[in-house]
Formats: structure tokens, sequence, C-alpha cells
């Protein structure tokens, strides 16, 4: 009998993402080697003037990262905000609001939230949002609440 070998190569995965940056930059494109424990990454950018350009990414650079369904995004779409405005029963996680630097605010579930760590990821309590998740940067947070306070 003879026996068959299989070798599997692990498939890199390229997501879909929109960079911002601190100094408030944006960069779209996909990338493939984000690991939240790691300073960089790489992103091949998806924009009409750069196209197929890589860059290398410092997470100290940034503010968060957008993991997104699409890149060009639903601009008709008026995404909701507020726990409020969904149905957030069926949600698991911790509830979470961050509020940026920049006074920008966005709330939602967190599996990983932890004052330990640089980042974590949040994901959208609205389900039609064009952010499958989003990776914050801790360091350029002025404020953060968790459950119950996370829903004012």
């Amino acid at each position: 009998m003879k026996l068959m070998v299989m070798r599997y190569q692990k498939r890199k995965e390229r997501n879909r993402v929109v960079v911002h940056f601190k100094d408030g930059k944006l960069l779209k494109g996909q990338t493939s080697d984000f690991v939240p424990a790691q300073e960089t990454f790489h992103i091949t950018s998806e924009q009409e003037y750069d196209k197929g350009r890589t860059y290398e990414i410092k997470c100290a650079e940034l503010k968060a990262i957008f993991f997104v369904k699409t890149l060009e995004g639903n601009h008709s779409y008026v995404e909701k905000k507020n726990f409020s405005e969904v149905d957030a029963s069926g949600r698991r996680g911790l509830k979470i609001k961050v509020e940026f630097s920049d006074g920008e605010v966005i709330r939602g579930m967190s599996f990983d939230y932890s004052k330990k760590f640089n980042g974590f990821f949040i994901m959208p309590i609205d389900p039609r949002s064009n952010n499958g998740k989003i990776y914050v940067i801790a360091d350029d947070l002025r404020n953060i609440k968790t459950g119950i306070a996370a829903e004012d």
C-alpha cells in the first residue's frame, strides 16, 4: 500500500484595511502580515495614485486599523453608532466605548480589551457596518469606558 503525504501550505489571508494614522492620513490597501504583537506590518496600496506599492507600517504611528468589507464603503448608509440603535442582546464580548485623541468615538464589543496590551480589537455594534473589526492602538485613546458606562 502506498501512503500519500499531503503537504499543507499555510495560506496567508489578505485582509482589506484602511489604516488611520495619528496625523490624520489614511492608507487603503491589503495586508497579510498584521499581528498585534509586532511593531510593524505591510500594506499593499489599493489607492489609485500608488496602486500596488507596498508600505511598511509602524503601529506606533497609527490611531487604528479598520478591517473592512470593501475599500469603497457605502457612502449612502448611515452607520448606527449607539447601543440604543441596535439589538445588542445577541452580541458577545465586553461593551466598550473608546474616544480617540482627535475626538472620534467608536462603540462596540471587545473580546481582548486589557490595559496591559498596546491595542485591542473592537467589533462594531452595527452588523451592516463596512467595518468587520477595528484594531485600536491604545496610546492614541483619550478615554475608554466599558460595560454599562459604554452605553452613554
